[in-house]
Parts: C-alpha cells; sequence; structure tokens
C-alpha cells in the first residue's frame, strides 16, 4: 500500500508530540497524515482518548494506518471495539507496560491491560531494551499476543525526541516497508 492510498493517523502518547518528535515531523511528511488530537494531554482519561481516536477512524474515506507512540498505542488498542471501519494496519512505537503497577505516572496503568487477542489487521510493534515505561520482555510479549511483527529497535531510550529520536529515519524506513508489505486496496 501506498501512502497516498491510506488516511494515516498519528496517535501521540501522554503529553503529546512536540513539533520536533518523529511523530509531528512524519505528519508534516506524510501527505495524508493527521494527528489525533486529544482534548487534554497531561491528564489521560481512558474513555476521552479511545473516543477520539475512534471518532477519528471512523471519520476516514481511505484505508487506515495508525501510526501510535507510548500511551497513543494503548490507546488505539483500547478504542478497537467502538470502531465501525477496518484498519489496514497498526505501527506501534514503545508501548508502555500499562499493567506494570510501579509505572509512572499511576494514571497511566487506567489505560490497561492490554487485550491479549490477536488484532484483527497487520500490525508492527517497535520496542527498546532500555524503555522506562516498559521492560523489553513486556512489549515483546504483548507483540506476540497481538501477532505483531516485532522489531528490537536496541538500547534507544522511549523513541521520543528526549531519546535523540526527532528526524528517526530508521524508523521511517521501518514504517516504508511496513506499509508496502500491506494490501493495496481494491478499486
Amino acid at each position: 500500500m501506498r501512502v497516498a492510498e491510506s488516511d494515516i493517523l498519528i496517535i501521540p502518547g501522554y503529553k503529546g508530540s512536540p513539533d520536533d518528535h518523529w511523530q509531528s515531523r512524519w505528519e508534516r511528511k506524510l501527505s495524508t497524515a493527521r494527528q489525533v488530537v486529544q482534548a487534554e494531554w497531561s491528564k489521560p482519561v481512558l474513555e476521552d482518548w479511545t473516543d477520539a481516536v475512534a471518532r477519528a477512524v471512523n471519520a476516514c474515506e481511505r484505508p487506515v494506518v495508525l501510526v501510535a507512540h507510548s500511551l497513543g498505542v494503548a490507546a488505539a488498542v483500547q478504542a478497537l471495539p467502538k470502531i465501525s471501519r477496518p484498519i489496514a494496519g497498526g505501527f506501534f512505537v514503545s508501548p508502555p507496560d500499562v499493567a506494570d503497577e510501579t509505572i509512572r505516572p499511576k494514571h497511566l496503568r487506567t489505560f490497561g491491560p492490554y487485550p491479549r487477542e490477536p488484532l484483527p489487521f497487520p500490525s508492527l510493534v517497535v520496542a527498546s531494551r532500555n524503555d522506562g515505561f516498559s521492560s523489553f520482555e513486556a512489549a515483546e510479549a504483548i507483540a506476540a499476543a497481538w501477532g505483531s511483527q516485532f522489531v528490537d529497535a536496541g538500547e534507544v531510550g522511549h523513541i521520543n525526541a528526549e531519546s535523540g529520536h526527532g528526524p528517526w529515519p530508521e524508523g521511517l524506513l521501518t514504517f516504508g516497508r511496513f506499509m508496502s508489505g500491506l494490501p493495496r486496496p481494491s478499486a
């Protein structure tokens, strides 16, 4: 599938994606990308966030590809029961371990636990070996439960602007390969 054939929904995590974050950069670079905006970025409420994701997906006209980071992954996956149209693919980066009792801030746990069934669309999870919001093993386990492809990004932190992932060219290449493997829409 090509970018022009899809609606790419960028789903930021806790506190949103500042201008120098790779998600904001991709949104500016990819012609069909737009961000799912949350009413409250620093005090996330599961119901509000999942409603925003579902509204954005249900309003799309082309095949939908989700590009979620951190708590945006949890919002996207927890929104699935509210979504009435098929999703072509999900590109999930640094999913937090929302079942971890020690995760901070504590309100991130209200987004868990994750469903453990296979996702109804192709997906890919990118995880770091030293992410402060999830152990590598927890990310690997959730990817396996979802039936997702799994990419070991190495020791690169939370894969955000603070960890040096502004442009994140390796991520964009991985996303391009993921997109090219998705079925093209039928005419």
